[in-house]
């Protein structure tokens, strides 16, 4: 049995990653309906006519909320409850927008009996991440967080390695993210400000997550400084993020993050994650440099990131592929986390299929708590200090730095 996946938002993670996963899971049974909400016409509608969708996903298309026939401009920022609302209990809500919004979004989804794959982080406060897994466990519905590192094939290497004592401790890590330069002209500039997000809670929070991912060791301390800057439409808001976070055994991990990687520079973005442990009577270190990937591509014209000709690639992403079906298919570690949750939400469905009620919450709940413990798919339950990190770490940079304690 197939699921109806309605996405909530139509922006760049969108178009980029989330909408070309569920068409393909679409074509392989998996998904049945998909709609896509947006706040407006004009959204759903460039999604509707870009190009990838006619080469890639020829003969698919989506419900568009609103209606592309009406005002493209008018706002319909409560268009998702009425959406959801109107779908089958139990299918797919993916909840795709700005940090700040995910917590109505998600709730709203949970109380219509939904399930939901909500983008990172999940919510900026804990105590909404601890109210968010109670009701999803009351009514026996997944909740899935897209912190797609975690499949990535070298950090299921790291998290293997270090289960069997082939590291050590860790003891000190360095970490960088640097978004490009362009996203300064893109809708975050209508919502990336000072009081909403900044670059450490955006992207940093993926290191922090894999680190506990590889390590299983809990933070204990938080402190962010920020630099401000202004976007084009005259916001305010953090463009630049260093961040230090102190674990329960001492570890300290240095997070760099920001909105500047040059739109003329040779990859998408610059990100990297170096890690250094204490064995007995040596050290143990890991290495990821994750920008570059052995692959260079220089293009005919400008088709890379930010339209530059010379780029280096990460295939291991996400990338659209020749396959033995028509079109392409999405391929790499982004596509599999999107499809490890959506083949999750299935999976349970299909499995209590034909159960009385209480049997049928009874299994759910156990599939959730059996996700829970492996540890792969990201869930409220083991991925919550990353709320409590989120939390303490916006409290410091509007603080101007400070040092957090995490209780």
């Amino acid at each position: 049995m197939s699921i109806d996946v309605t996405i909530v938002g139509g922006g760049m993670i969108t178009n980029d990653l989330i909408l070309p996963s569920i068409y393909h899971l679409q074509r392989i049974g998996v998904v049945h309906e998909i709609a896509v909400c947006a706040r407006h016409g004009a959204t759903v509608e460039r999604l509707q006519a870009a190009e990838w969708v006619a080469q890639a996903f020829p003969g698919q298309g989506f419900s568009a909320y609103p209606d592309t026939t009406g005002d493209a401009a008018q706002c319909h920022s409560e268009l998702y409850r009425e959406v959801i609302g109107g779908m089958r209990p139990r299918q797919a809500v993916v909840v795709a927008t700005p940090d700040q919004t995910h917590y109505a979004i998600v709730k709203a989804a949970l109380e219509h009996d939904q399930h939901v794959l909500c983008v990172k982080p999940l919510v900026l406060k804990a105590a909404q991440a601890d109210e968010l897994e109670a009701l999803a466990l009351a009514r026996g519905l997944f909740v899935g967080i897209e912190y797609h590192k975690r499949f990535d094939r070298r950090s299921l290497l790291a998290r293997r390695h270090h289960e069997l004592g082939h590291f050590g401790e860790f003891v000190m890590g360095e970490a960088k993210m640097i978004e490009p330069y362009f996203y300064r002209s893109s809708n975050f500039q209508n919502w990336f400000t000072c009081e909403n997000s900044d670059p450490f809670v955006y992207v940093g929070c993926h290191y922090v997550d894999l680190v506990q991912f590889i390590t299983r060791l809990r933070p204990v301390a938080v402190s962010v400084a920020g630099i401000k800057g202004t976007f084009p439409n005259g916001n305010e808001g953090y463009m630049w993020a260093n961040g230090r976070v102190t674990y329960e055994n001492g570890a300290v991990l240095s997070v760099i993050d920001g909105l500047g990687y040059p739109d003329e520079g040779a990859g998408s973005n610059e990100q990297c994650l170096t890690m250094y442990f204490e064995g007995d009577g040596k050290t143990g270190m890991l290495k990821h440099n994750d920008q570059f990937r052995g692959v260079s591509h220089s293009y005919l014209d400008g088709v890379g990131c930010a339209g530059s000709t010379f780029n280096y690639v990460n295939p291991d992403f996400y990338r659209l592929v020749p396959w033995e079906g028509v079109g392409y298919k999405p391929e790499g570690y982004g596509y599999e986390s999107v499809a490890a949750t959506i083949n999750m939400i299935q999976r349970i469905e299909n499995d209590v299929a034909g159960m009385d009620d209480e049997a049928s919450l009874a299994r759910r709940r156990e599939c959730i708590r059996e996700t829970d413990a492996k540890g792969i798919i990201a869930t409220p339950a083991n991925s919550k200090t990353n709320e409590l990190v989120v939390e303490a770490a916006r409290a410091s940079i509007l603080d101007g730095g400070r040092e957090y304690p995490i209780e």
